[in-house]
């Protein structure tokens, strides 16, 4: 049976991964509203193409963390402020770095907690922000 101490500790965890997506929602909205210059129409798409996946990402750690007792944060990591393209994305390829690592430990957490079915939803998640970085990163690439 899993100890309440290692249950806490993921629920808090959790709730910073849950600030992070939250974050990456306040973050792809707003640069996808205020992105100017000659890419604002590929960039305006991209930004707002990865608001769904992030909100799904941030009801799915919300629910778990309520299933596990805890109480979903309502606070986002800061997000970064930027009137310039390349900051942006610069912004958003640090976030997705940031996810990965967060989301890797996080599967071994929970696998450690006895959680497999959690450790594996992570799995896919970190699978997601894989993609997203490697995408933003390759914009960057040719900027």
């Amino acid at each position: 049976m899993p100890k309440p101490d290692r249950k806490r500790e993921l629920v808090e965890a959790l709730n910073e991964d849950l600030a992070g997506e939250l974050q990456a929602v306040i973050m792809y909205v707003t640069y996808a509203a205020t992105v100017t210059g000659p890419h604002r129409p590929m960039l305006k798409q991209f930004f707002s193409a990865e608001v769904p996946e992030e909100l799904l990402h941030a009801q799915f750690l919300a629910d778990k963390i309520a299933s596990l007792g805890g109480t979903p944060t309502t606070q986002p990591r800061k997000v970064p402020q930027t009137t310039d393209p390349r900051q942006m994305l610069a912004n958003v390829l640090a976030a997705e770095k940031q996810a990965i690592a967060d989301y890797k430990a996080r599967a071994e957490q929970a696998a450690a907690y006895g959680d497999k079915g959690l450790a594996t939803h992570l799995e896919t998640i970190v699978e997601d922000e894989t993609g997203h970085f490697e995408e933003t990163e390759k914009i960057l690439r040719g900027w």
